[in-house]
């Protein structure tokens, strides 16, 4: 059994806070077993702008000051943690919005940088274009482990399940979908996009998503989950922030796929 824990948190613009927060939450979650440890998108810092980010990243060797924080508590409490994200420097106007996940060690066994890119026109009237400020990613990430083989992937991911098929063909057995939704999409979509990306690929889904009020005009639906890999929802978080736990069995995904076997029969007409 994987002991996991879901952090769902409420990242702001205040960057020593949310590493607070996150020390906290992963002694809490370390404190009851936790062996695995993910925390949402975005969890170093949310609602500034790229420049902003980009000078914070300058000051720190050009990475986040969240990762030299998880890996000492990695280490320290010999556990796993995926970052779901945090900013990355790419260039003078950019950054990446990058996925950590580290070994119990503290080393980084993989990184991750976001491959689809959120620029969209909602129904509600809300206008994201992520691409002003983010350089993209271009390679799928798996990690394989002693314990399980992972499938890295951020918020906007999910829509595009050929990568998560990629992912599942090449082994991965539990799929990580960290985010930050928006509240439009998020009533409408959420569960919806993961369940079928756990269903269609036999695979565990690990969500773990920021919530509330970020400042500015930034609201997350929240909702973290953890789905099985026949698409039921294990546990979910409401709207605040909170600590989720699941027992997975890695044995259940075979079992699974054993039953339909829908990575054999691809290609077939």
């Amino acid at each position: 059994m994987i002991k996991t824990a879901v952090l769902q948190m409420t990242s702001t613009a205040d960057i020593n806070a949310n590493i607070a927060a996150f020390k906290t939450m992963v002694n809490e979650a370390v404190n009851n077993g936790a062996t695995l440890i993910t925390t949402p998108e975005n969890s170093d810092i949310m609602g500034v702008s790229a420049s902003e980010k980009i000078a914070l990243l300058k000051d720190h060797n050009h990475q986040s000051p969240l990762v030299n924080v998880a890996k000492d508590l990695a280490q320290r409490h010999q556990v796993s943690i995926l970052l779901g994200s945090v900013a990355a420097y790419a260039d003078e106007k950019k950054i990446y919005n990058r996925s950590y996940f580290l070994g119990p060690n503290g080393d980084i066994m993989a990184q991750y940088d976001k491959i689809h890119l959120f620029d969209v026109v909602l129904p509600s009237g809300e206008t994201r274009k992520e691409s002003d400020m983010v350089a993209a990613g271009h390679d799928h990430r798996l990690v394989k482990t002693a314990i399980a083989n992972y499938g890295m992937s951020i918020c906007y991911d999910v829509r595009f399940p050929y990568l998560y098929r990629t992912l599942a063909q090449s082994g991965a057995q539990i799929l990580f979908i960290p985010a930050a939704f928006t509240m439009f999409t998020g009533e409408l979509h959420w569960e919806v996009l993961l369940r079928a990306r756990a269903i269609e690929n036999g695979a565990f889904v690990i969500a773990p998503a920021q919530c509330g009020y970020h400042g500015g005009d930034r609201h997350t639906y929240g909702h973290s989950m953890i789905i099985d890999p026949w698409g039921k929802i294990i546990t979910e978080a409401k709207d605040s922030p909170t600590i989720l736990y699941a027992d997975i069995d890695i044995n259940e995904v075979a079992k699974a796929r054993a039953a339909i076997p829908s990575l054999k029969h691809e290609g077939l007409p």
